[in-house]
């Protein structure tokens, strides 16, 4: 006799569902879910069902949960190449992405130590700070801190105001091109103030690249640091 086979559990047969349209292109990478309230009504269940639904889910990296902000689909990482000349809209463009930059600092201030010798600056001299987020089809990829000699670029605030673009500001100011001398890689974990402009977890996976940029004569022009978001890029390297 054979005996019937056991019934699949309502929450795996919930997150077939989503997991089929998110596969089907209902809910994109990057797209909030609904919310547990929404999807409890939708499948007749209570929220306890829905919970386990979009575990399941996220164990297998379907999706991901940002602290109060709720459940979204997680992106394919972007490919981004380190090379001589990294530049942010080129290497999303060549991913088939849409870049994009927000800023959210912009100021000159005496430079710290680190600063000096990375730019080969007297400690103390002046220096222009920019800080914001790069962001991939609208969605945050990477936190950016860039530090420059203000001394050589006096302008560089202001072009940099109008035109929304680092490379397009440097050159405004005369250099039109630069090259990347060195960048170090660390994996960090993000602190509460990266996570949420990143909009990931407190304590997610993150990579801090910090990196100089010369002149064709090797003066550094650019002291960068950058922190991506670790679920969301794959840093790629191809000798020159």
């Amino acid at each position: 006799m054979t005996r019937p086979s056991a019934r699949q559990p309502i929450w795996k047969s919930i997150a077939d569902t989503l997991s089929a349209e998110i596969a089907q292109g209902h809910y994109r990478p990057g797209d909030k879910l609904p919310t547990e309230a929404q999807l409890a009504s939708r499948f007749g269940v209570n929220r306890h069902t829905i919970r386990h639904a979009l575990a399941g889910l996220a164990d297998l990296g379907t999706v991901h949960s940002r602290r109060g902000s709720g459940v979204f689909v997680a992106s394919q990482p972007t490919d981004y190449p380190l090379g001589r000349r990294v530049r942010f809209q080129q290497n999303l463009a060549a991913s088939g992405r849409s870049a994009s930059r927000s800023i959210s600092r912009r100021e000159s201030r005496p430079c710290d130590v680190r600063e000096a010798e990375a730019l080969r600056l007297t400690p103390g001299a002046l220096v222009h700070i920019v800080e914001g987020l790069s962001l991939a089809d609208g969605q945050p990829m990477a936190a950016f801190r860039s530090v420059f000699p203000a001394e050589r670029f006096p302008d560089l605030l202001d072009r940099i105001e109008k035109t929304q673009s680092i490379t397009s500001a440097l050159s405004d100011c005369g250099l039109g091109d630069y090259t990347r001398q060195s960048t170090r890689i660390t994996a960090k974990l993000a602190s509460a103030v990266l996570a949420l402009s990143l909009q990931i977890p407190e304590g997610g996976p993150i990579l801090r690249s910090v990196a100089i940029n010369v002149d064709a004569d090797g003066m550094p022009v650019e002291y960068g640091t950058t922190w991506f978001a670790g679920d969301r890029v794959t840093l790629t390297h191809t000798p020159d």
